[in-house]
């Protein structure tokens, strides 16, 4: 990598030539180094940047994959992400060759982050994220195998679902005496909303004639504005039970001028997250999460034999990914078929 030095302003330059993803080559030239160090390293950061050689370091690598990933995620998913790389993989890997990462360099980081007391869905994500930016690697940039399948996995997504019965519910929204908390919890519990879809609704999304919300966009946290669904299925109209929709119509009668533009629902989690855990324990119920309000409508939905179909539409998800969330709160229904085919046959 040659670098030149400049008599005139006294400083280094280097020049070079590449080539782009399309065969195409170009001479690069770049001025106004103060060391000669300064030139080369900037070199080789523009080639590693345009060539896909597993010589990269993991910092390149990342950014690449950021600057990929960007275009197809949404703000808070890519955001999320980058929490996570800048946190717990960045300090680890970014100085390092990703061809000079071993199976045990992965083994040494995933002990450091069990060491950390995280939950095992926590290390399940931070592990499935280094295998995914590995294969990237070796998909785009030549690298020969991934070193994580070697390591072994750490953490393990947990299979429990936490969620209220209807009647573990209605015990705990007899201790709600907050009016918005209550109205709050009162829609995530039979719409199974999510709850940034809850704080983007407008006045313009409610049709009090025909009992229906209609959802197609989202708040995430931390954010300042809002965002479209991630998916097409994001996107519905949920019919609501009308005495819900009564309730809410009251409550918006009671917030002076408000106009359809303007949201309903302007607190945030921590009024919804504090009620709970104080009302559930004067109930004598177990404390969920928020977004176990979701799980706990599905719940209800299957307990009245709704249909994995009707339920991805309600929810807002596919069919498959009902299946693979909510399979297993489905009852066994083999004997049943059976006793009805049972029923079918004739007696001799």
């Amino acid at each position: 990598m040659p670098s030149y030095y400049d008599e005139k302003t006294k400083t280094w330059f280097c020049k070079f030539y590449y080539t782009d993803y399309t065969g195409c080559s170009h001479q690069k030239k770049k001025r106004g180094f103060k060391l000669q160090r300064e030139a080369k390293e900037w070199e080789r950061s523009f080639l590693e940047h345009q060539q896909g050689s597993p010589d990269i370091t993991f910092q390149t690598l990342y950014d690449n994959y950021i600057e990929d990933i960007k275009h197809r995620l949404k703000e808070s998913t890519l955001k999320g992400k980058i929490n996570v790389f800048k946190n717990r993989i960045l300090p680890y890997f970014k100085e390092k060759r990703i061809n000079a990462i071993t199976p045990k360099d992965i083994r040494d980081w995933q002990n450091a982050q069990i060491a950390k007391k995280y939950s095992n869905a926590y290390l399940d994500r931070i592990n499935n994220m280094m295998v995914t930016i590995m294969n990237y690697a070796v998909l785009y940039y030549h690298l020969r195998e991934n070193p994580c399948n070697k390591a072994g996995h750490m953490g393990k997504r947990t299979r429990s679902m936490k969620f209220w019965t209807l009647d573990q519910y209605n015990k705990v929204l007899q201790y709600v005496t907050d009016i918005t908390a209550r109205i709050a919890l009162q829609v995530l519990f039979y719409s199974g909303m999510r709850f940034g879809e809850m704080l983007a609704l407008t006045l313009n999304d409610l049709d009090f004639e025909n009992n229906t919300i209609t959802i197609d966009k989202n708040l995430p946290q931390n954010s300042k504005g809002t965002v479209t669904p991630k998916s097409e299925n994001g996107t519905r109209v949920v019919t609501m039970p009308a005495a819900i929709m009564e309730e809410l119509e009251a409550y918006i009668q009671r917030l002076y001028g408000l106009t359809g533009e303007q949201r309903i629902f302007t607190f945030t989690r921590s009024l919804i997250r504090g009620t709970m855990q104080r009302c559930s324990k004067q109930a004598n119920v177990p404390f969920i999460r928020i977004h176990d309000l979701r799980h706990s409508h599905v719940s209800l939905l299957i307990d009245l034999e709704f249909t994995p179909h009707l339920i991805a539409e309600r929810i807002g998800d596919t069919v498959q990914m009902v299946n693979n969330t909510y399979g297993h709160l489905y009852p066994n229904r083999h004997a049943e078929a059976a006793e009805k085919l049972n029923s079918l046959i004739v007696p001799k």
